[in-house]
């Protein structure tokens, strides 16, 4: 039997949970229960799924200290932030649980003119299989989950193995307010999630842009609607108006914050102009954060999830010093114990470096220079990804340009590339994104499928 385990990053000797890994059958079982409680379900009145699903936020709500303890000890992620997601988690439940009495459909002319009846209605697509990410252990799953469940399906999550207890103990707290079997979560690896999307009626994916390509790929094999989020490699364009230190310290709390494992994290500052004093002050706003331990509300950069995540971020600092880079702060572990690694900050390097072309899920950024706003807007573009970019400038010219003109699919002005809004559509462009958009009202239209009726007079 396979084991799923999960350890502390800050305290590696720490076992969180170890539980047997979900197999075919397990995933066979639960898609049982869960076509059956979803018929139920979707029979169900708006006001009972809005009833379920608020309870579900209170539920949340109530487990708070516990939740975010849980968040902490697990990924690793700063106190503050862990605080942050739960009460997220709370209000993306809430927003969802008023989702369900949004409208259905729509009322068209009969087609033959003057009688009859022509109309068209949402239904739920039945199970929603959900692969999630371990950087956000109870939002992810339930910016999913919460609009599949409010439009009538059931769901089941298949988390990332290094969130296995915070994925358990969320599937209580939620499940306790739903019918049985209608929400579960399938512990394991890669052969329990390829079981999990051969079971789905309709699949959404958060991770690696080498995985989703794979997921993608199986579920539109079957027919069935899928959408992949899968990372970015996200610029943040600084131009020479700007308040120096206050830009700095954004920028430098976007690509470390959390370690800088984000999909939104920015990973590349592009300074249009002479970037010697930028970069002198976002190195000092970088040297300002506080590493350590997560539990510590003083804490902005925790561990990276495991060794492995922290032997890419170390990997990734030599090569950018072996290339001719310049190391400006950085690039050595961060603590005996853990997989902590300081904040890293690197320049001069060559354009076809990795660190300029793809995503090192870590805290790592790259430096570079612009001409002109064209070329670093061109420069923002030069990548296979495209989730996230921000601008900071004064000059609305300017910001409006570098708006039309960056290929992401959230762009932000005067604002880091990190953070996003639970009632705001989200999803990149290129090879971050797969499929529709997630959160906001776009779920709607993912987790249903359109029926048009028409009804004719019979002739009297």
């Amino acid at each position: 039997m396979s084991v799923v385990q999960s350890t502390s990053p800050q305290n590696p000797t720490d076992l969180v949970i170890s539980v047997a890994e979900a197999t075919e059958s397990d995933v066979d079982r639960a898609v049982r229960r869960a076509r059956e409680a979803q018929r139920t379900w979707a029979a169900a009145s708006p006001a009972e799924r809005s009833a379920a699903l608020h309870a579900a936020a209170q539920a949340v709500a109530a487990a708070t200290d516990e939740l975010a303890a849980l968040v902490v000890r697990e990924v690793g992620k700063p106190r503050a932030e862990a605080l942050g997601e739960v009460a997220r988690s709370v209000a993306i439940l809430r927003y969802y649980a008023q989702q369900v009495f949004d409208p259905i459909g729509a009322l068209h002319e009969p087609s033959a003119g003057g009688h009859g009846l022509t109309y068209t209605r949402r239904r739920a697509r039945g199970i929603a299989a959900l692969i999630t990410p371990w950087n956000f252990p109870l939002a992810i799953p339930l910016w999913k989950a919460a609009p599949a469940l409010a439009f009538g399906n059931a769901a089941l999550i298949k988390p990332a193995p290094q969130a296995t207890a915070c994925a358990l103990r969320l599937a209580e707290l939620v499940g306790s307010c739903l019918p049985d079997g209608l929400l579960a979560v399938l512990p394991g690896d890669a052969e329990a999630g390829q079981a999990v999307v051969a079971a789905g009626d309709v699949v959404s994916f958060t991770g690696s842009a080498a995985v989703g390509a794979l997921v993608a790929s199986a579920a539109t094999r079957r027919g069935v609607a899928t959408q992949c989020e899968m990372g970015g490699q996200n610029p943040a364009i600084v131009m020479p108006d700007v308040d120096v230190a206050d830009t700095a310290r954004q920028i430098a709390y976007a690509a470390f914050g959390y370690a800088g494992q984000k999909c939104t994290a920015t990973k590349r500052v592009i300074i249009v102009g002479d970037p010697a004093g930028f970069t002198e002050a976002l190195v000092a706003a970088t040297e300002e954060l506080r590493l350590g331990d997560p539990d510590d509300v003083a804490t902005s950069v925790g561990p990276v999830i495991d060794r492995a995540a922290r032997d890419r971020v170390l990997e990734a600092a030599a090569s950018a010093k072996a290339s001719g880079g310049r190391l400006l702060t950085g690039g050595c572990p961060g603590a005996d114990e853990g997989w902590f690694v300081a904040p890293t900050l690197v320049d001069n390097l060559p354009a076809d470096h990795l660190l300029l072309r793809e995503e090192v899920f870590g805290p790592i950024c790259a430096v570079s220079r612009a001409g002109s706003v064209a070329e670093a807007i061109e420069a923002a573009n030069d990548v296979r990804y495209g989730l996230a970019a921000s601008v900071f400038t004064t000059d609305l010219d300017t910001a409006l340009r570098c708006a039309d003109g960056l290929a992401a699919g959230q762009i932000k002005i005067n604002a880091p590339t990190t953070g996003v809004d639970f009632y705001l559509p989200f999803g990149g462009e290129r090879d971050s994104s797969f499929g529709q958009r997630e959160q906001g009202k776009a779920p709607q239209e993912f987790y249903t499928s359109l029926h048009t009726v028409t009804t004719a007079v019979p002739p009297t």
